[in-house]
Formats: C-alpha cells, sequence, structure tokens
C-alpha cells in the first residue's frame, strides 16, 4: 500500500527507499513489479522510470508529438538539429524539443515565443503612448490635446508638463505651447517616445507576417484530407498509385517552405541591416511569392481543374520551391559559419 501511494499519488518513481525505519536503501525497480500487482499502478510505475530514463540521458528525448510516447535518440553532439519522429512523423528540435525551426536559433525562437507570449506588442504600445509621472512613476495616457498634465494618483496629485516633462509652474500662461521644447529634458522625453514608436511598428511588421504564415499552415495542413480525396477518387478511376502519390509529396513540400517562411521573420527580427541582410530578404521574397503561388494551385485549382493537366505544373512549382528554400537555407547557415549575421537587440 506504501509503494502504491508513492507511485500513483506523489509520483515518486526513481527514488523509492525501503520502507523499514531507518532504512535508506533504494529499491531496485525488479522488486517494484515483484510486489505490486496492480496493472494500473505497474503501467504508472512504468512510464515514470522511464521518463526519469530519458530525462536524466542526455542523448535522449521525449517526442513532442500529441500523444506520441516515444522518445528520440541522438548520436551526435548535444545541438540543434532536426528529428523526424517515426510513430508520428512530428519534425522537432532535439536541442528545445520545439518544433523543426530552422534558420532560426533555439535562444532567438525562446526569447521570440515569449514576447509573444507576454504580448510585447501590446506593452510596447503602453510605452509610447504614455509616460510616467516624474514624481510617482505612475503611468498616465495622454486623452486631450492640454499639455498641462495633473497625476491622478490620489497621494501625488504632481502637475507637469507633457512635452518637457518637467514641472507645470515655469510654464505660465504659456501652457498651449511648451516654450521648453528644445532643452534637454524634453528631447530625451520625444527620443524615448519616437524610438518604442519605432520599436512597436519593428515588432508588429515581423509578427504580422509570422502570423500570417502560421495561419496559412494551419490552413495548408488542411489540404492533406482534401488531396487524400482526390488521390482515392483518381485510384478508383483507374489512376495507379504511383501516379497520384506525387500530391502529398507536393503539399509537403508546400507545408515545409511555408514553416521556413515563418521562421524567417522571427530570424529577421533579431537581425541587423547589412548588405547580408539585403541578401537573405531577396531569397526570401522569392521564396514567398513561389510558395504564394505553389498554394493558389493547390487551393484554387487542385478542385476544379484536371489532375492530369496540373501535375507538370504543380511538380515544376514544387521542385523550384524546394530548391528556393534550400537556397535560403544554405546561405543563412554559411552566414553563422562565417559570423556575417549581426545581431540586432529590440
Amino acid at each position: 500500500m506504501n509503494l502504491e501511494w508513492k507511485i500513483m499519488e506523489e509520483s515518486q518513481g526513481d527514488h523509492i527507499y525501503c520502507p523499514s525505519y531507518g532504512c535508506n536503501v533504494l529499491i531496485e525497480d525488479e522488486s517494484v513489479f515483484r510486489v505490486i500487482t496492480n496493472p494500473n499502478v505497474r503501467r504508472r510505475f512504468q512510464k515514470l522510470i522511464s521518463n526519469s530514463f530519458v530525462m536524466h540521458n542526455r542523448s535522449l528525448t521525449w517526442c513532442p508529438g500529441a500523444d506520441c510516447g516515444y522518445a528520440a535518440r541522438c548520436l551526435g553532439p548535444e545541438e540543434p538539429r532536426q528529428i523526424n519522429c517515426t510513430n508520428c512523423s512530428e519534425s522537432f528540435c532535439f536541442a528545445c524539443s520545439q518544433p523543426w525551426h530552422d534558420p532560426v536559433r533555439c535562444d532567438q525562437l525562446k526569447n521570440w515565443l515569449k514576447r509573444v507570449s507576454d504580448d510585447s506588442g501590446t506593452s510596447n504600445w503602453i510605452v509610447a503612448n504614455t509616460k510616467e509621472c516624474p514624481k510617482c512613476h505612475a503611468t498616465i495616457e495622454k486623452s486631450g490635446g492640454c499639455n498641462h498634465m495633473i497625476c491622478r494618483n490620489v497621494d501625488c496629485k504632481f502637475e507637469f508638463c507633457w512635452l518637457c516633462l518637467d514641472r507645470w509652474e515655469p510654464h505660465g500662461a504659456g501652457w498651449y505651447k511648451c516654450n521648453r521644447y528644445n532643452e534637454d529634458t524634453a528631447k530625451k522625453a520625444r527620443d524615448a517616445q519616437a524610438q518604442s514608436r519605432r520599436n512597436l511598428d519593428r515588432y508588429l511588421f515581423y509578427f504580422n507576417r509570422y502570423f500570417s504564415h502560421l495561419q496559412s499552415l494551419r490552413f495548408e495542413a488542411r489540404l492533406y484530407e482534401s488531396v487524400q480525396e482526390k488521390m482515392d477518387a483518381m485510384q478508383n478511376s483507374g489512376t495507379s498509385w504511383i501516379d497520384v502519390k506525387f500530391i502529398r509529396k507536393v503539399v509537403d513540400v508546400l507545408c515545409s517552405c511555408r514553416r521556413t517562411l515563418m521562421y524567417t521573420y522571427v530570424f529577421a527580427f533579431f537581425l541587423k541591416k547589412n548588405n547580408h541582410s539585403i541578401l537573405f530578404e531577396r531569397n526570401q521574397s522569392d521564396l514567398e511569392l513561389s510558395t504564394e503561388y505553389l498554394s493558389g494551385l493547390l487551393d484554387r485549382d487542385l478542385c476544379t481543374t484536371s489532375l492530369n493537366e496540373l501535375k507538370q505544373k504543380l511538380q515544376d512549382k514544387a521542385r523550384y520551391c524546394a530548391s528556393r528554400r534550400r537556397v535560403l537555407l544554405e546561405h543563412v547557415d554559411e552566414g553563422y559559419k562565417e559570423g556575417i549575421w549581426e545581431p540586432y537587440d529590440p
């Protein structure tokens, strides 16, 4: 009963000690299995010790696929590398267990996902459209045209100028026009607000494109269902499996390109502008254009056009997309090796 409690209620698997008073000997797994007869407890114990084994082995990691339960083993050094699960077909990064995110590095992706989760865009909007009271530092939003601000904090009530953040009294009757605007204090306040707005615009530019490709990827993943229906119909009409399976490969290429494009905007968000980044953006634009064209062929023409008419066009465009994706990723990888990518600190 004590063993069952530790396994089911305390989730202990690899640290079960002998229950005798004063004994600190760990009980071996084989001994636990001999004592426990309840099949639910046995399954729970097996899961606990398996999880402990994987978590303490640097060459192993769990597949993050939904309800997969398989572990992957990496024979090389622990680093970002693509793992394709043989059980659920999930493609993920061995180092961070996120979906495979080439060309973004793990630390950048972690930073980006935290920004998205924390809604950094909203935070930047607050910074761009509000200021702190110079006295109590309460956040204040300017709701009218008057630059004469009064802090709403009942314990403060400090009166100051919105433009220069100095106390209001020296402004006198000229409250509507701050004559101290070009002084250092005013310039710092103006520059800080302008920089916050630039940061917000920049974040939204990359986030909107990242999210747009994420949405497209979700929609296009559903293409597998309509493609399967098309393939079944063609097979029923006498077309061989070999002649129809190319459609699934085209969808595979489309989804791979879409996922890569999604992560290129994360990569670009952390990238400082230089001549090398311009070449990257050209590769990105080319891949984006060809991916949208391929998506259109599958989305619009697949259900309205004879597949025999579409076959050559689909295969040609899929090959071109795969080629442009490879060129982009090779350029990024080469840039990492040669140290040409200058990081941008948002």
